[in-house]
């Protein structure tokens, strides 16, 4: 591309200082950008990528409108900068109100990374949130893949930079469903939890206190989130547990994507996730695990049966795990009459939930219209895990797993996941995510909308914690 043409195209997305640096000189605007973005770049993901990247986006943008996530917290990032545009605003600075107007963010990571932002942006609560765009720089790279980014890691060239640019500036704008999730359990030492215990970066620990002694037990240590993607639990997220333990051990080895993805099968095989009937007992199995409730209509809980086989349990919000793969699939005219399921809406306010018994059947995904064992469509998923054989499960949220010790008592550990709110995503054309149209979309919304109406009344809690501490309430939780 031509330089002074290429300087032109650049100048759509550039924001001069005075609006980044409140203590700069206000200066008249020649140019108002037509796509205005920040940029945040997690610089420890993808080997050298994340650094390679700051560089390049610092060169073609003003560099005060690109962050490094591992020195500037998005929150206190985005609280600066929208406090300064309120300043500026009211002082009658025609160029702030189109900022605000048509700002988009570019955030650059994993699947966790992408997670932190969407989060900090909801929790925010700002007067017009930015709608996100996800640059691949992990492994799976779920989020970018559902929306039309890619999987594979992005060059990090200027011409692969002002082509990505480009693509951000035409993208539409999608609205996708915000799932809550709350993490409730009794730690081995009472009054604190495991120092051994190592949640998700999107799990923060709440000091709510419950109404009921049943919910309110001496030294409960209560965590809450949110994710975009899935929740999982069982065999895929012990791999996926194994995987960021040696990352974290031999960080030198984890420098390119498809070497990461190969060193991810190595684990899968060990872990025995190809043979798990034969290597772990029956006891790891979900249905001897926990106990599972869901609610399909508001406020109306119900028993979930778990097929005995089933070892690992997805509840997926878009149609991307484990490197663009979509458990769910495109049900069949029978399942939709006979079971009553509809194909995955991001935006529909209901998530699937979706078993495997093994590697074995997750290689189905493969095979078109393969998909899971389609277990329920829910808006909220409750599971309660007591004391069994086992003394720990795996979790993972987006991409992030740890190790769950599971009880030695009476006290349960409990995970409990709902509908909270939407956040605006930008998709290309080649976006795999699909929302209800039109004409199917009129009871979907309504009921949406009834749902907010009555976590609105009931003061249901408005953040997911990523940006700020909150407390909870208890309206929404099962009796």
């Amino acid at each position: 591309m031509d330089n002074s043409k290429s300087e032109n195209i650049l100048k759509d997305f550039y924001i001069p200082n005075y609006i980044l640096l409140p203590e700069s000189e206000v200066r008249n605007a020649s140019h108002i950008p037509s796509s205005p973005v920040l940029v945040f770049i997690n610089s420890k993901s993808g080997g050298q990528l994340g650094g390679e990247l700051l560089c390049t986006y610092g060169a073609l943008l003003n560099k005060n409108q690109v962050f490094d996530l591992d020195n500037e917290a998005p929150d206190k990032v985005l609280h600066q900068f929208y406090s300064n545009l309120e300043k500026l605003k009211h002082s009658g600075d025609i160029l702030a109100s189109e900022i605000q107007n048509r700002l988009k963010i570019i955030v650059a990571g994993g699947d966790g990374t992408a997670n932190w932002l969407l989060g900090v942006v909801s929790d925010l609560k700002l007067p017009q949130p930015p709608p996100i765009a996800t640059v691949p720089l992990g492994t799976g790279n779920n989020i970018p893949f559902s929306f039309g980014w890619g999987k594979k890691n992005p060059g990090s060239d200027r011409q692969s930079v002002e082509s990505f640019l480009d693509q951000v500036r035409t993208a539409r704008e999608m609205k996708i469903d915000s799932w809550y999730i709350t993490l409730r359990m009794r730690p081995p030492e009472e009054g604190s939890y495991d120092p051994t215990l190592e949640l998700p970066h999107s799990l923060h620990a709440s000091q709510h206190v419950y109404p009921t002694k049943k919910l309110n037990m001496e030294g409960c240590c209560t965590f809450q989130g949110g994710f975009w993607n899935y929740f999982s639990v069982g065999m895929d997220a012990r791999v996926s547990y194994a995987f960021h333990s040696e990352r974290k051990l031999h960080p030198e080895k984890f420098k390119h994507q498809l070497v990461n993805q190969s060193i991810y099968a190595k684990l899968a095989c060990k872990e025995g996730l190809f043979c798990t009937s034969l290597l772990y007992p029956s006891s790891w199995n979900i249905a001897k695990l926990t106990k599972v409730r869901i609610m399909k209509k508001q406020g109306q809980w119900e028993d979930l049966p778990i097929p005995c086989s089933i070892r690992s349990i997805i509840c997926l919000n878009l149609p991307s795990f484990s490197g663009g793969l979509n458990p769910w699939g495109m049900p069949s005219r029978k399942a939709l009459h006979n079971r009553d399921f509809t194909p995955l809406f991001v935006d529909d306010g209901i998530i699937e939930v979706v078993g495997f018994r093994d590697a074995w059947h997750g290689l189905c995904l493969y095979v078109p219209r393969g998909h899971g064992t389609r277990l329920a469509q829910v808006k909220g998923i409750r599971f309660e895990f007591h004391n069994s054989a086992a003394n720990h499960v795996f979790m993972r949220i987006d991409g992030e797993p740890w190790k769950q010790p599971l009880p030695v008592d009476d006290n349960p550990v409990v995970v409990e996941i709902s509908h909270l709110g939407q956040v605006t995503v930008l998709a290309t054309p080649h976006c795999r995510s699909t929302i209800i149209n039109e004409s199917s979309s009129l009871v979907s919304h309504r009921d949406i909308e009834e749902d907010s109406r009555e976590i609105e009344d009931s003061d249901m809690p408005r953040k997911f914690g990523t940006a700020d501490k909150f407390r909870m309430s208890d309206d929404h939780l099962m009796p």
